[in-house]
């Protein structure tokens, strides 16, 4: 085909059907790069300047768009891994059952590594009551669970803290303190008249949990978690 005839057959392609050219972003870059090169370097071109304003502009739309949609769904997602986790942890039927599936099946829904729930007492944690319950249970002294959450800051912490390990996470997390990197630490409160409880949630990953990152969803599993830890206790 001659490039006469491949010219005529284009020409009438795009009087037939103009938005193949107008949807096209390459291909109108190139028509209005090519238009300032026939006018000349001497003539400044304020249609083609205010065009290059207006595809930055919506770039940067499109960029917000495509954050806001992924923002969305990884929010929906949190969300529903959040309530299977809920789920499944009213499943047992009693307390060393309960402790049992928390470290387990619950951690593996929520996809952390450590589950740990510290309950402040006068008793030991090698106190025979107690040591069949598992390694999910950290017994501790009164004020440890505040002074833990601080970290050395001065002030009363937020009810639900997340950031990478302290030196003091051997307390809680035992030999899985040397691989631990990130908590999520959610303080409970356990009714009048108790001391307050801490879950705690551990990850191998050092940017699993940090304190950039939004806090509703877990102050959601945590108000859950304490009012069923109140009637376990009751």
């Amino acid at each position: 085909m001659s490039e006469t005839a491949l010219a005529d057959q284009l020409r009438e392609k795009i009087i037939s059907d103009p938005d193949v050219i107008l949807e096209d972003r390459d291909l109108m870059r190139a028509l209005i790069v090519a238009n300032e090169r026939a006018m000349g370097s001497n003539i400044i071109d304020l249609r083609g300047v205010a065009m290059e304003r207006l595809e930055a502009r919506l770039d940067r739309l499109e960029d917000t768009h495509r954050s806001v949609i992924a923002a969305a769904y990884e929010n929906l997602a949190g969300t529903n891994q959040v309530h299977r986790a809920i789920l499944r942890m009213l499943d047992p039927f009693d307390f060393e059952n309960f402790l049992k599936n928390l470290g387990s099946e619950v951690s593996e829904i929520l996809r952390v590594d450590q589950v740990r729930l510290v309950l402040e007492s006068l008793h030991s944690e090698h106190d025979p009551a107690l040591r069949h319950l598992g390694e999910v249970l950290c017994v501790a002294e009164p004020g440890f669970i505040n002074e833990y959450m601080r970290a050395g800051r001065s002030g009363s912490p937020r009810p639900v803290v997340l950031r990478q390990t302290v030196p003091q996470s051997e307390a809680i997390y035992g030999e899985a303190a040397g691989w631990v990197r990130s908590e999520a630490l959610m303080r409970l409160d356990l009714g009048e008249g108790r001391l307050p409880g801490l879950l705690v949630m551990g990850a191998e990953d050092p940017h699993q949990f940090k304190p950039s990152q939004g806090t509703d969803l877990l102050s959601f599993f945590a108000g859950v978690f304490e009012r069923t830890m109140r009637r376990w206790l009751s």
